[in-house]
């Protein structure tokens, strides 16, 4: 018996996107894999896009600096050599003057992230580290100890966070974390917390309303194209320079190591919107901000500080609706109800803000407004999405109309910008909600497929050739959006056209370059980076031992479902018990019409092909590849009453998803030699800074 069936279901089933070795966030290596030594590098930045960006510069206030004032607030102790190698070397690079390959706003935010190096004080029993990760792990002082909200990403990265604010915390440095609590169901979230239990082991975790089921859940069914697009969007193939990744958006970028998930003791909110928990003495108010920016998320107000936990609805930055890597469209309007009810309940009295990303905000008067402008920036991508789309402003076109009507304070607010979520792709998810992919015009209703699309393009446009004669034309004058389309079509139709392929990859290369937003930056120039050199290793799967051990029996059967073929299956038929006795839950599986369907019955079916009883901790185990179902069968630990073909039937109708799909189409190896030697270079020495950048633009 193969390693299939059940087993097959192992790390490639839950994928939370990650840059870096181990976001949430692989991926391995390929025959073109980059080696350690080199690193891919861009061009540099042609006319147009030094014009652009330039331009794009004039527009920008970069007079107000209270958030880089607020985020110098309070340093406690910079990191030191050991744990800044966690992620903040990677970026040293990062200095005064914006080079002309990034777009001026982004490396602001860009500068503003790479000063969050150490121990802050948010108030005097609040601290945060910042600097190690993706996200902020923050200590809140309790009676007997800390409670550690949000412990980063990795296993390695909050371990080492941890000791080193023990170490330099003004008080408490002997005590325990009494407590972790998860906002919410992303990884940067929750993935560190058995680096934080490795050290405290009696450690209580709290969570959000079903943040288990959801965490899970959110990535399982497209799982392996999440992966593979999260690549595109963190360029987690890419090191950091001024040609590649230059941020994250919500910080400079995430850290290595072990992504893992301790189960949380208790989940608030069940019980309704409010919910007042006392935690080691401390009073915590949580509020359900579920379907905001994350389906399972909770913020908080603790009484006795007057202070807010914003979790990540808030940030100094515009968040995603729709995020890039791929994920169900979040809801604008309730998002914005949820700052509002933060700034209705607790915004009268509140003296302090901390978020799970971006430094604090404090006084009462900063905090309101603070609350009201993320209040109204997500409300205005509703609702002005919604009447252009009401006027007969299409989805192609709702990105670039939104961009004019934008309010002018909201413009001038840093924290409102598109580093994360981008007005354009934000609207177009807006429209997306309500009325789909389809715009009602005829032509958009049924295209041809891709490379049928690409064919007849290039034929209507007189080969390529003709094509290729134009893109340079329009290439010079800086018409980058357009040359994109031309001869993205041209490629799709010829992939061994190297001209084409060439000037394809120059175009996203500084479409890359002027994207104020990191996600569209990194895409960009990820397409750029595989057209001329091919896939690299680099992005990795979170699918630990701790997550698949959590993944529900009914997320596993419906994984299962998404890896038959069709055409295969359809001549097979089998209807099984499958029942679990440590839990005394059953299932009824059933494979017919090319389809397999399961549903949770109270008691076993009569008549049925076979029953299948497996202990859900032996799933845990196929899942993990500790055993095999043979195995199990042999020890008798799982039986089979009936047919025990269905076994066999499944092995031959599964398939498995290729990690590496194309997205742009892919070099010969000839060109990638050739491109090699112009586009690998060899890996810089980090040089440090002070990390206190001016604005010189």
């Amino acid at each position: 018996m193969k390693k299939t069936i059940l087993a097959t279901l192992v790390l490639s089933t839950f994928t939370y996107s990650a840059s870096v070795s181990a976001h949430s966030h692989g991926a391995g290596q390929d025959e073109h894999a980059l080696t350690t030594s080199f690193m891919y590098q861009g061009k540099p930045a042609s006319e147009a896009t030094k014009a652009y960006n330039s331009e794009f510069a004039k527009g920008l206030k970069f007079d107000d600096t209270k958030s880089f004032q607020e985020g110098r607030a309070n340093l406690i102790a910079p990191l030191d050599a050991e744990t800044a190698a966690l992620l903040a070397d990677a970026y040293e690079f990062i200095g005064e003057e914006t080079p002309e390959t990034i777009n001026p706003s982004l490396y602001r935010q860009a500068q503003m992230n790479n000063e969050a190096y150490g121990l802050y004080q948010v108030n005097d029993k609040i601290f945060q580290i910042r600097g190690t990760d993706l996200a902020n792990m923050s200590l809140v002082r309790s009676d007997n100890g800390w409670i550690v909200f949000d412990p980063l990403t990795t296993r390695e990265s909050a371990k080492a966070s941890l000791l080193f604010a023990l170490k330099h915390l003004p008080f408490g440095n002997d005590d325990p974390v009494v407590a972790m609590i998860y906002s919410h169901s992303h990884a940067d979230h929750f993935g560190g917390s058995r680096g934080i239990q490795d050290l405290f082991p009696e450690v209580k975790v709290y969570g959000s309303a079903d943040i288990t089921k959801e965490m899970v859940d959110e990535n399982v069914l497209a799982g392996n194209a999440m992966s593979r697009r999260t690549s595109y969007q963190y360029g987690a193939t890419m090191v950091p320079s001024e040609t590649t990744i230059v941020d994250a958006a919500l910080s400079n970028g995430i850290a290595k190591g072990e992504i893992t998930y301790v189960l949380p003791d208790y989940e608030t909110n069940h019980n309704g919107k409010f919910e007042t928990v006392i935690i080691d003495g401390l009073e915590v108010v949580f509020m359900d901000a579920s379907g905001t920016e994350a389906v399972s998320e909770a913020v908080a107000y603790i009484p006795s500080m007057k202070t807010i936990w914003a979790a990540e609805v808030t940030y100094k930055g515009m968040h995603n609706v729709y995020t890039l890597r791929g994920a169900k469209v979040r809801d604008a309007l309730k998002w914005s109800k949820e700052i509002n009810n933060m700034l209705q309940h607790w915004g009268g009295e509140a003296e302090f803000l901390f978020s799970a990303h971006s430094s604090p905000v404090w006084s009462n008067s900063d905090i309101t407004d603070f609350l009201k402008l993320q209040r109204d920036n997500y409300g205005f991508v509703h609702n002005q999405s919604l009447r252009l789309a009401n006027n007969g402003v299409v989805l192609q076109d709702i990105g670039w109309e939104i961009e004019k009507v934008l309010p002018q304070s909201i413009k001038d607010a840093w924290h409102t910008n598109g580093y994360h979520g981008t007005y354009s792709h934000n609207a177009r998810a807006v429209y997306n909600m309500y009325l789909g992919f389809f715009d009602m015009n005829p032509a958009n209703l049924n295209p041809l497929p891709t490379n049928e699309e690409a064919a007849k393009f290039v034929e209507y446009m007189g080969g390529d050739k003709a094509i290729l004669k134009r893109a340079t034309a329009d290439f010079a004058k800086g018409e980058y959006h357009f040359v994109a389309t031309a001869l993205n079509k041209v490629v799709v139709n010829n992939p061994s056209n190297n001209d084409a392929r060439n000037l394809l990859a120059d175009t996203y290369e500084q479409l890359g370059y002027q994207s104020e937003g990191a996600g569209w930056r990194n895409v960009y120039l990820s397409g750029a980076q595989e057209l001329r050199i091919g896939r690299q290793a680099g992005a990795l799967k979170s699918a630990s031992a701790d997550v698949i051990a959590e993944m529900p029996v009914e997320s596993l059967l419906d994984f299962l479902a998404i890896k038959v073929d069709s055409i295969k299956a359809q001549d097979y038929h089998f209807e099984i018990n499958l029942v679990l006795p440590d839990t005394k839950e059953v299932y009824v599986v059933e494979l017919a019409n090319g389809n397999l369907s399961n549903a949770k019955i109270d008691a076993e079916k009569a008549g049925t092909t076979a029953t299948f009883r497996i202990k859900q901790s032996d799933i845990v185990k196929l899942n993990l590849q500790q055993t095999t179902v043979k195995e199990l069968l042999e020890t008798q630990a799982a039986t089979i009453e009936g047919d025990a073909s269905f076994l066999e039937t499944l092995a031959k109708v599964l398939t498995e998803f290729d990690p590496a799909f194309e997205i742009v189409p892919l070099p010969s190896d000839k060109v990638i030699e050739a491109n090699r030697a112009i586009y690998m270079q060899d890996v810089p020495k980090p040089v440090r800074n002070d990390r206190h950048h001016g604005h010189d633009h």
